[in-house]
């Protein structure tokens, strides 16, 4: 009789000393777990040996990029209870600590029975999606090259499968929602607050770094009269970004570059956007975002910083980057408390004039790109590979929920480099732009 599933639930039960919150359907058809729950379906025990030579996290994501585990049904369901129970869980302070727990007979003996469930010992080699540890951690982050290959990996995965997830808009980053709105007009708010917070105006000029697709290029030559250049690190972004231009007939007001933001020499400029770029910077590296953003700048010039943030640990240098998310996403990627952010910012010169969060707005996002995806899944596959389409399925949708509990923020930062006298330029009402 098919035994596959039970042996696991109680072996996970044992293993994690609480009763399972979720449902296991494994390889054999069997099942068990609580009726009604969300389905964590393990395709092949192969899945198993991943969790046994690499616990938690990194382990189960190679199994799900794999196609060894899934879920089926409530996908966001799913994730929240292998969050609670996996990543998040905390010992309380009479709960055994982990060495006395492996010297527990049942616990040994959870551990011998998954041994012997998971089939043959050899460690199974990373799904090819991986970007492989050595190339992750080869001498100091966040050079100009360590910086390009990060980004290529993470933008340069086609511009069509992009299409597919992100809709029209072609934007990458929180979009900002009203009631009852549709995606694309989301995003549209989000461009239309920015240049509104930038006070854009005919001959102003802006420099966009981390352009993307060109989606804020183009809105601020369109609808502000802006002359705009963007640059980009990805020569994908950037070739799709041009032929927009030339399209729309903006090639006179936008001008876009493969470029690093340190090697841009022509300023000053009226006003800078930075939407969804600094996660990229590093902290080492942050102070001398914020100098040269400074320095590209004239006096009174704003700065519009659109940034994730998480929430600050207790012990700052105990900072610990997501193991999925750099082995599979945005390789060197790192997230700062905004206080952190306000703070480089004001060393380097900046006045901070307003912060506002849409840490909300970025989870409805989220789900919308996942809609997007699931919706267009067999094109996605197609365009990329079944693998790189389940990176982004569980990235987005782990993150939509890190977004909604709190463990990840999004905030635009309004910056101005004070003129003569220390002159800002600002209204005495910093928020006069009209709401969306």
């Amino acid at each position: 009789m098919p035994d596959a599933a039970p042996r696991l639930a109680a072996m996970a039960e044992s293993l994690l000393g609480a009763p399972l919150s979720f449902r296991i359907r494994a390889w054999d058809g069997s099942e068990a777990g609580p009726s009604g729950a969300p389905v964590l379906v393990v395709r092949h025990r192969r899945a198993l040996r991943r969790l046994l030579w690499q616990p938690g996290e990194l382990g189960l994501a190679r199994g799900w990029v794999a196609g060894e585990l899934d879920a089926d049904g409530d996908l966001y369901g799913l994730l929240t209870e292998l969050a609670g129970v996996l990543w998040e869980r905390e010992e309380s302070e009479d709960a055994p600590a982990a060495r006395t727990r492996l010297r527990d007979p049942a616990v040994r003996a959870a551990l011998g029975d998954l041994v012997r469930l998971a089939g043959p010992w050899p460690q199974p080699a990373p799904p090819p999606e991986e970007v492989p540890r050595a190339a992750r951690r080869r001498g100091p982050l966040h050079t100009r090259g360590t910086d390009r290959q990060a980004i290529s990996h993470h933008y340069d995965v086609g511009n069509e499968f992009y299409e597919r997830v992100l809709g029209p808009s072609m934007v990458y980053s929180c979009a900002y929602w009203s009631q009852g709105g549709t995606l694309e007009q989301a995003q549209r708010d989000k461009l239309d607050l920015v240049c509104r917070k930038l006070a854009l105006k005919p001959g102003d000029r802006l420099l966009d770094v981390g352009c993307g697709w060109g989606s804020m290029a183009l809105h601020a030559a369109r609808e502000y009269g802006a002359r705009v250049t963007g640059v980009t690190l990805s020569r994908e972004q950037a070739a799709y970004a041009r032929k927009r231009v030339v399209e729309e007939g903006l090639a006179e007001l936008v001008e876009i570059r493969v470029q690093d933001y340190r090697d841009v020499r022509d300023g000053p400029y009226t006003a800078v956007s930075s939407i969804g770029m600094a996660e990229h910077v590093g902290s080492e590296r942050y102070r001398e975002y914020a100098g040269v953003l400074f320095g590209l700048l004239e006096p009174g010039g704003r700065l519009l910083n659109h940034q994730i943030g998480r929430p600050p640990e207790p012990d700052e240098s105990a900072y610990r980057i997501d193991e999925f998310i750099d082995a599979y996403v945005f390789p060197d990627g790192e997230l700062s408390p905004v206080g952190s952010t306000v703070g480089e910012l004001e060393r380097a010169g900046f006045e901070v004039r307003d912060v506002e969060a849409l840490r909300e707005h970025y989870a409805l996002t989220l789900r919308a790109w996942v809609t997007r995806l699931e919706e267009h899944w067999d094109e996605a596959v197609r365009l990329t590979s079944e693998g790189r389409a389940r990176v982004w399925r569980l990235y987005m949708a782990a993150s939509a929920l890190g977004f909604e509990h709190g463990r990840l923020g999004v905030n635009q930062v309004l910056a101005v480099r004070p003129g003569t006298g220390g002159a800002s330029g600002m209204p005495l009402r910093a928020r006069t732009w009209p709401a969306v």
